[in-house]
């Protein structure tokens, strides 16, 4: 815990003085474009990955960038999704999985999560990704394929989400699947019309 009092006193002491300005409008103004899904992941940071200043980003994080399909029980991602598109009014979503997922892994090597209520109740919603998959005995390159199947199948219950139907309807949105390796630092993109992911940065 001390080095993130030590890292709060730095942040105070170098970084908010230089930046006084920005979080002076941050304290009045919110208005990102973007929402982020990314896996909670310690080693996926989004506005890291993408080089944007605070403000710029919302940000949902959750196990394996799942995304419930739209359901009547409260959700707080479905919360938070709604507050992004309908209140804040962001034009893009980005859902990022990432190279050696752990909640991909535990699927694609077929962990035993019988202790693990709760995680193993969460990865249901990585069934779709799965069926996609097919992968075959957890290989990274089954690990692999799997993260882009769950990408594809997170941006399909994203779109079952009333206030994303409607931006999308209306044409106020575009949704977008990223795949982060956390070795190279690439980051492949899905082209909507073939199904495949190429090199965002090319």
């Amino acid at each position: 815990m001390h080095h993130l009092t030590e890292g709060v006193r730095s942040f105070q002491r170098d970084v908010f003085p230089a930046r006084a300005e920005l979080f002076a409008h941050l304290a009045t103004t919110h208005r990102p474009g973007t929402l982020f899904i990314g896996c909670s992941d310690a080693r996926v940071v989004p506005e890291l990955l993408t080089r944007r200043e605070p403000g710029e980003l919302f940000v949902i994080r959750t196990a394996g960038n799942l995304v419930p399909a739209y359901g009547q029980a409260a959700d707080g991602v479905a919360a938070s999704i709604e507050y992004a598109v309908a209140v804040l009014g962001v034009s893009d979503v980005v859902v990022c999985g990432h190279s050696a997922c752990g909640a991909m892994t535990a699927l694609a090597d077929g962990h035993d999560l019988t202790t693990l209520p709760a995680v193993a109740g969460w990865l249901r919603h990585a069934d779709a990704a799965r069926a996609r998959a097919v992968p075959a005995g957890g290989t990274e390159d089954d690990v692999a394929a799997l993260v882009r199947a769950n990408v594809l199948a997170q941006l399909a219950n994203l779109a079952t989400h009333p206030s994303v139907a409607r931006a999308l309807a209306r044409r106020t949105l575009t949704l977008h699947g990223w795949v982060y390796d956390i070795g190279t630092g690439a980051v492949e993109e899905l082209d909507a019309m073939s199904g495949d992911f190429a090199d965002l940065a090319a």
